[in-house]
């Protein structure tokens, strides 16, 4: 019976990574999206905890590191593209490593590009061989991917802010603040990640090798320039998102004011016709007996109402 979720792969003696149809020493087992028939099937096979299986494939499970009696389970984050309104948007997804004594294996809730490009032979030095290596390679190459994230994030503020004036509906704001929780998000996942890669490392059931803790080192370096990145992007979103309020108050302010000008300029017909139809006696009313009274009232109106037009234009109220 075959499993397509279930992929074996070894290194053969030229160095390169091949698929295999069994489990022999040394044999990487990479388990993505796996149903529970397969999870019970490498469970068995291993002698490993279902749970323990399952805890890389629940969304919620945090970062962490266990130590059992026959092997080691490791817990880590890494970062996965969404696209929501054709938008691309980045989220975080447990990837689980369980080291035995002659195999490691890897599961995830889907096939990321992380675990391909070792199987593809794009990782230099990889080999199965060399499990504790290939954990650090698998940290520090996560790390990187989260760089190129946000890299991207980055990129999309800026496009957002060199179209900020023409902003009019609240789908460009929610989309800022998508990019905001995101960066949250990575923040927290590159720090559960640098406390696994601390507890590896001052642990005794690791070995290490001087190229080992060269990788370990530079998965630690990179993971935590990614955090100061990750926190430089957010206070920039924070500063885009305060000139978004001031740019919407001030044309709130500049709506208002306008309006209230056209009010005043309004209010000044109104007030000469409200005058002029009071019961009161005509004698005393201005141009009542004039030929073309009603006229001169008109014109007299319209020349108060440019005058004071005028003045509110160079008070920058129009």
């Amino acid at each position: 019976m075959v499993f397509s979720m279930i992929k074996l792969f070894c290194t053969n003696n030229d160095h390169d990574i091949c698929e295999v149809a069994k489990i022999s020493e040394n044999t990487w087992i990479k388990l993505s999206a796996p149903t529970k028939e397969e999870i019970q099937i490498i469970a068995n096979e291993l002698n490993l905890e279902i749970d323990d299986i399952n805890a890389a494939i629940d969304p919620e499970e945090k970062t962490r590191i266990e130590i059992r009696d026959d092997y080691v389970l490791i817990i880590a984050d890494i970062p996965v593209k969404r696209f929501y309104h054709n938008k691309e948007h980045y989220k975080t997804i447990p990837l689980g490593i369980i080291l035995t004594q002659n195999n490691i294996v890897t599961v995830c809730s889907e096939d990321t590009e992380i675990l391909t490009e070792f199987h593809n032979n794009n990782i230099r030095g990889f080999s199965t061989k060399k499990r504790i290596k290939f954990v650090y390679q698998i940290m520090l190459n996560t790390s990187i991917l989260y760089q190129q994230a946000l890299i991207s994030i980055e990129k999309r503020r800026m496009a957002f802010e060199e179209r900020i004036e023409n902003i009019t509906d609240d789908f460009e704001l929610i989309g800022l603040h998508g990019l905001e929780s995101a960066l949250v998000y990575i923040i927290n996942s590159l720090r559960g990640n640098i406390s696994v890669l601390n507890r590896i490392s001052h642990s005794n059931r690791f070995q290490q090798y001087p190229e080992d803790k060269e990788l370990l080192y530079d998965a630690m370096m990179e993971s935590q320039q990614a955090i100061e990145m990750a926190q430089i992007y957010r206070e920039i979103i924070d500063g885009t998102r305060e000139l978004v309020s001031a740019i919407i108050n001030s044309r709130l302010n500049n709506v208002m004011k306008q309006l209230t000008s056209i009010t005043v300029l309004l209010s000044i017909p109104m007030v000469i016709s409200g005058m002029y139809g009071m019961n009161v006696d005509s004698e005393w009313m201005p141009f009542a007996h004039t030929v073309h009274g009603f006229g001169l009232i008109g014109i007299i109106t319209i020349i108060i109402c440019i005058i004071l037009m005028v003045i509110l234009k160079r008070k920058k109220m129009l």
